[in-house]
């Protein structure tokens, strides 16, 4: 069986071989230690992108920008406009091929001016199990996930960020607040607003891997199955209850299957999975 330290020499070599990268970074585990292994290997040939738009928490940019000062490396901010783009805000389920798409245009040409040609991405194996239309634009502009290609999953990828001391080793998963959103219901301002201050409101009563999903006038909650029944206690569950009046939802509800990724993809049929 192929060992972490066998796949972590391959991602090292790979990044050799590739002689510059330009990644985009967002301080997440995956990220992050693709950044880190970069910066090892390749020195200053190895740039850092985080991209700042309404559709991230500010207190996600904030925290990515922060690692990255104690991580020692530098980090080039780019914002992007995602909502402007009729085809993004329309939430269809190629939502995320056209973020990406504009994402991996911005990298590419960041590249280009300092002479890289490679441009790379913090998917892993485990992102094939999932929809991930995002991975067509990376395909389209030649975009390369290092980690994938290594063989990294996402244990292990936790595992070596262990050893390595990176502070988002155990760090809980996120994706944009857009993914929150049911495909045809049109992305705007003031949904992704009230979704980033559900969801910090739920992680400042200490719940760490959270979605809130907006159906309408309908909150559906997602934490961890063993976290369940303290959000239902009653005490948690009269505050939570109050709060999300406060922004606008009519219904609370606990998903009883608890948090798991890409849950809003389950309304797609295998075709429209392809």
């Amino acid at each position: 069986m192929e060992t972490i330290d066998s796949k972590l020499a391959r991602l090292r070599g790979l990044l050799k071989e590739m002689g510059g990268v330009v990644i985009g970074y967002s301080g997440g585990g995956d990220s992050t230690l693709l950044a880190a292994v970069a910066a090892e290997v390749l020195g200053e040939r190895a740039v850092c992108v985080l991209a700042s738009s309404e559709t991230y928490p500010a207190s996600e940019v904030a925290e990515a920008m922060e690692t990255a000062g104690k991580l020692g490396f530098p980090v080039i901010r780019i914002d992007t406009e995602e909502l402007r783009d009729e085809a993004f805000a329309a939430n269809t389920p190629e939502r995320c091929f056209h973020c990406k798409t504009e994402l991996f245009g911005k990298l590419v040409a960041i590249g280009s001016k300092r002479g890289i040609r490679w441009v790379a991405d913090g998917a892993n194996v485990d992102d094939l199990d999932d929809y991930r239309p995002g991975s067509r634009a990376a395909a389209t502009l030649g975009v390369r996930s290092p980690l994938r290609e290594a063989g990294f999953t996402k244990g292990e990828i936790r595992e070596i960020s262990h050893r390595m001391g990176l502070p988002t080793w155990d760090k809980p998963s996120f994706a944009c607040l857009s993914s929150r959103i049911p495909y045809g219901t049109r992305i705007e301002s003031d949904i992704l607003r009230r979704l980033d201050e559900a969801e910090g409101f739920l992680k400042g009563l200490g719940f760490r891997q959270v979605r809130v999903r907006h159906h309408d006038r309908i909150a559906r909650i997602e934490v961890e199955p063993e976290e369940i029944e303290r959000l239902a206690s009653p005490g948690v569950r009269r505050q939570v209850a109050e709060k999300f009046r406060g922004l606008g939802y009519l219904y609370t509800t606990l998903d009883l299957t608890g948090y798991r990724m890409g849950s809003m993809n389950a309304v797609l049929g295998r075709e429209e999975k392809k």
